[in-house]
């Protein structure tokens, strides 16, 4: 017999387990050869087979038998609920601008740059000669690769006026991406239960930093120039902060920079207080129609904590970013920071340094900052046309988003899943307030791929405003 034959009593045998009860016992091998007309190996092979589609099973001595659906247990995991006990805090969930999609689908709610806008070959290159290197085999300092470090101090204090002395590297404390620096900042700097002010709106991962560390949020608002330096003095008056997070540069999700004159007012009211100002400067490197200048840049006595990524504007993977602080308040911080990560990984580090070192670097930055210039223009042009019940609070002259604020009473619930089953992506607001909305609010990310198609996904992000309030 063939394999013709084999499949042909296959098929016949599983109409008949088809209609058997579960550990009903199969006829013999004899009885099967006779009835099928089969050789007695034609029929094992076909037994074979349905054995490895889990259908039969074997048992030696005894015979075959159909085999029994089994379901696998529930795990019972409630005697976690009484050892784990109340969470100290309502956690905010991760970001829905983290949400991995299909390739099909326009990522507007994306927090990252595509990767053509990233230095691809100059990445790969430099993780290839870190693999080469001491680097991926030896443990860095705590605080980083003294040449990084040195790397970090140069940038900022090269943009150092005269009269201010500039960072040194032991000023540096080079960190595993921003995010883990923010809490290490948090716990060093304010401490549990204790008051932090924040710009309001402000970065969804400075929000949760603060939940985990259980810090109180005390919201300050802030508007296209920035905050209301009289507002900010109150704020501290009135809890007795002393810290104030906010993105002087191209905030997230904004894209805001202080007005002229801003940061030394803000640095002014600081410095009353006997507080820090926390300058998270993540997007130093997209800026479109200006150049960053960090508060930073103004302060020598320690009251500015000055944090700079390199994860976006290099690559995702990899998570380097540095913090600048100096006097105490940065051996606090390295000592959180050790405790937890002990050091960043050296590879990385290297890889970093090597990418940032390269002549090529300053040219892609500048090659960044037209293909970043020309993607903001043609969305903003598409919202303007098929968007136009929102207003755009700002045209951004750097960063990734553009921020949007749509008619009040929008449901933006009810607008994000209506635009994901079109097949876009946005990213509701909500979550960049650290206390209750300021309005309905969408952010649209500029960076993302396919820039051709941004007309498209403003045609449907405004079809589905049109019927929000059909219902």
């Amino acid at each position: 017999m063939n394999n013709d034959s084999s499949s042909r009593i296959v098929l016949a045998l599983r109409k008949w387990i088809s209609a058997a009860a579960p550990g009903a016992k199969l006829p013999s091998t004899r009885s099967l050869v006779a009835e099928y007309q089969a050789s007695p190996v034609t029929v094992q092979k076909a037994l074979q087979t349905l054995t490895a589609q889990g259908l039969v099973e074997s048992r030696p001595g005894v015979g075959t038998f159909v085999r029994a659906v089994r379901t696998a247990r529930p795990a019972d995991y409630g005697w976690q609920t009484a050892a784990l006990g109340a969470p100290p805090s309502a956690l905010p969930s991760q970001s829905g601008t983290m949400r991995d999609v299909p390739n099909s689908v326009m990522p507007f709610h994306s927090g990252y740059p595509d990767r053509e806008l990233l230095p691809e070959r100059l990445v790969r290159a430099a993780l290839t000669r870190a693999a080469r290197g001491d680097a991926a085999l030896s443990r860095p300092p705590a605080a980083g690769m003294p040449e990084l470090q040195q790397w970090f101090a140069q940038e900022l204090g090269s943009a150092t006026p005269a009269g201010v002395s500039p960072p040194t590297p032991s000023d540096v404390i080079v960190l595993p991406g921003s995010q883990s620096g923010l809490s290490s900042i948090f716990r060093a700097l304010v401490g549990t239960g204790q008051p932090l002010l924040m710009e309001s709106p402000t970065y969804w991962g400075a929000i949760l930093a603060a939940a985990q560390t259980g810090v109180r949020v005390v919201p300050v608002p802030s508007g296209p120039d920035g905050p209301d330096p009289v507002a900010l003095d109150r704020a501290f008056e009135e809890t007795g902060a002393r810290a104030f997070y906010a993105q002087p540069n191209y905030a997230n999700p904004t894209g805001a920079q202080w007005a002229p004159g801003r940061g030394e007012e803000v640095l002014e009211v600081v410095r009353r207080h006997g507080a820090f100002l926390v300058e998270d400067d993540w997007a130093h490197d997209f800026g479109i129609t200006s150049n960053p200048v960090p508060v930073a840049t103004r302060d020598d006595s320690g009251h500015v904590i000055y944090v700079r990524s390199l994860t976006k504007s290099v690559s995702t993977a990899i998570r380097v970013a540095a913090v600048i602080a100096r006097g105490p308040a940065r051996e606090r911080i390295l000592a959180h920071r050790a405790a937890e990560s002990m050091y960043v990984s050296g590879l990385l580090q290297a890889a970093a340094l090597d990418v940032v070192t390269q002549p090529g670097w300053q040219t892609h930055l500048r090659s960044l900052r037209q293909q970043l210039q020309s993607r903001r223009d043609l969305l903003v042009t598409s919202v303007r046309e098929h968007v136009p019940q929102a207003h755009i609070e700002l045209l951004p002259k750097g960063g990734l988003n553009l921020w949007l604020r749509m008619p009040d009473g929008t449901d933006l619930p009810r607008l994000t899943r209506d635009c994901e089953d079109a097949g876009v992506m946005i990213a509701a607001g909500t979550e960049w307030f650290p206390a209750e909305p300021a309005g309905p609010f969408v952010r649209l990310n500029y960076s993302g791929p396919n820039p051709g198609a941004y007309p498209e996904g403003a045609r449907i992000i405004g079809e589905a405003l049109a019927r929000n309030g059909s219902r």
